[in-house]
C-alpha cells in the first residue's frame, strides 16, 4: 500500500519505567507481520479510557468499559486484521479466552487485561490463534520497540503513528508516549481507532480518566475521515507509576495541571496522524468555526463541513467551492443566518453577508488549496461558541481502498 503523501517520520519514544512490550504473528490475515500485541505494566497502574458510542460494539469494547471501573491494569492485548465485532457469543468466548490467558501467563486477574481487536467486521476472533499469538507474544516480552508494537496494531494505515509529550511534575521530566491506528472508519464520536498512551507518572485513576475525557474532547472527538463511526473504537491511557513522585490525586496538585497540558498535547498529535492518513488522502484539512451561539454548536457546524462529501471532494480538485461550505452550515441544523456568515479560505475572504466579497480574486485561494494542509474558516456571526475540527479531502484513493477492503 502506499503510504500517505502526508505521512510524518516515526519519532525517537523514550522507554517507559514499568512496560514491557512484546508482539507475535497470529495470522489472523495472510500476512507474516506481527498481528498481536501484549504490554505488560508495574503492579498498581492506573488506567482510563473512552470508547465508542456505536450501538454496536465489540467485545472488547463492552470488556474494556466493565474493568475501567476497577481503575487497575496489569496488561493490554490487542489483535489486528480481526475487529471480533458483531460476533455473537462465539467471538465474546473469544475474547474471553484470550484475556484469560493472557492473565495466566503474566499471573494476574483477568479484569486487569485490557483488550482490543481492529479489522473485518463480522468474522469471529479464532481462539486457538488468538491463544497461540498472545502465548508468542508473552514469550517475546521486553524484545519490542514502540515502532513494532505502533505497527502490530495496524490494519490499512500505511505509516505507523506515535507521539511524545513531557511535563514536569515535582521537578521531574515525565514522558507520556502514544500509540495509534486508524485511516479509516473515522468519525470517533468519542475517541478514534486505537489509541495506547502510557507514562511512568503516578496519576489516581479518577483523576486520570478526568483528565482524559477533557483531552478528547479536543482531539479524538473533533476528527472525521469519512463521518463512519467505528464498533471498536477504544483510546485508553496508562499510568505505572514506576517512575517515582508523588502520586497526582486532584486537579489543584502541583504538577497536575502540567500532566493535563501535555497529555492534551499527546492526544492532538494523535488525533491528527490519524487524519494524516486518512484512507486516500491527499490534504489535512482544518475547519475552524467561531460566532455560534455555543461551542457545542460550533462543533457541531464544523463536523457537518468536515463530513461533506462535496466539501471534501472540492478540495481534493482544488475548487474554491465556497459554496458548498454554504450547504454544510446551511444542513447542520444548528442556529445560522445567511446574512451573517463570513468564509475563508487560508486567510482570504471569501464570502460574507450572505454573498461573495467585492472583488474576490480566486488566484490565492486556489494557490492555498494547492498545498497540503487547507484552513476553512467560518464565523456565523452569532455569539461566541468556537470550535476546530480535522477532517482530509476525499479521493478516488478511498473508494478503491474500500472497495478492495475484505479481498
Amino acid at each position: 500500500m502506499t503510504t500517505s503523501p502526508l505521512a510524518l517520520p516515526f519519532p525517537a519514544l523514550p522507554d517507559v519505567a514499568g512496560v514491557r512490550i512484546g508482539t507475535a504473528c497470529a495470522g489472523y490475515k495472510a500476512w507474516t507481520r506481527g498481528d498481536v500485541l501484549l504490554i505488560e505494566m508495574a503492579e498498581g497502574t492506573a488506567v482510563a479510557g473512552v470508547t465508542t458510542r456505536s450501538r454496536c460494539p465489540s467485545p472488547e469494547v463492552e470488556l474494556c468499559r466493565a474493568r475501567l471501573g476497577g481503575g487497575r491494569a496489569r496488561a493490554l492485548v490487542v489483535n489486528a486484521g480481526n475487529s471480533n465485532a458483531f460476533t455473537g457469543e462465539a467471538g465474546r468466548a473469544a475474547a474471553l479466552a484470550q484475556g484469560e490467558a493472557a492473565a495466566r501467563l503474566l499471573g494476574c486477574e483477568a479484569a486487569a487485561v485490557f483488550q482490543a481487536s481492529t479489522g473485518v467486521i463480522g468474522v469471529p476472533l479464532p481462539v486457538d490463534k488468538a491463544v497461540a499469538g498472545v502465548t508468542a507474544a508473552q514469550a517475546a516480552l521486553g524484545s519490542a520497540d514502540w515502532l513494532a508494537a505502533t505497527q502490530a496494531i495496524g490494519t490499512t494505515d500505511t505509516f505507523a503513528k506515535a507521539a511524545v509529550s513531557h511535563a514536569m511534575i515535582d521537578g521531574r521530566r515525565v514522558a507520556l508516549v502514544g500509540i495509534i491506528k486508524g485511516s479509516g472508519m473515522i468519525a470517533p464520536d468519542m475517541a478514534t481507532m486505537l489509541g495506547f498512551i502510557f507514562t511512568d507518572a503516578a496519576v489516581a485513576p479518577a483523576l486520570l480518566q478526568a483528565m482524559l475525557e477533557a483531552a478528547n474532547a479536543r482531539s479524538f472527538s473533533c476528527i472525521t475521515v469519512d463521518g463512519d463511526t467505528s464498533t471498536s473504537d477504544t483510546v485508553l491511557a496508562f499510568a505505572t507509576g514506576a517512575g517515582g513522585g508523588p502520586v497526582l490525586r486532584e486537579a489543584g496538585q502541583p504538577g497536575a495541571d502540567a500532566f493535563a497540558a501535555a497529555l492534551a498535547d499527546l492526544c492532538g498529535q494523535l488525533a491528527r496522524l490519524v487524519v494524516r492518513d486518512g484512507e486516500g488522502a491527499t490534504t489535512l484539512v482544518e475547519v475552524q468555526v467561531a460566532g455560534a451561539v455555543d461551542d457545542a454548536s460550533a462543533h457541531r457546524v464544523a463536523m457537518s463541513i468536515a463530513n461533506s462529501p462535496l466539501v471534501k471532494t472540492a478540495i481534493a480538485g482544488g475548487d474554491a467551492n465556497w459554496g458548498r461550505v454554504v450547504m454544510a452550515v446551511g444542513k447542520a441544523g444548528e442556529p445560522a443566518e445567511r446574512d451573517r456568515l463570513s468564509i475563508r479560505f487560508g486567510h482570504v475572504l471569501v464570502a460574507e453577508a450572505g454573498a461573495v466579497v467585492p472583488g474576490y480574486d480566486e488566484a490565492p485561494v486556489a494557490a492555498h488549496l494547492a498545498g497540503d494542509e487547507v484552513l476553512v474558516s467560518v464565523d456565523l456571526g452569532l455569539g461566541q461558541g468556537q470550535a476546530r475540527v480535522w477532517t482530509c479531502d476525499l479521493t478516488h484513493g478511498y473508494i478503491s481502498i474500500n472497495a478492495d477492503y475484505r479481498s
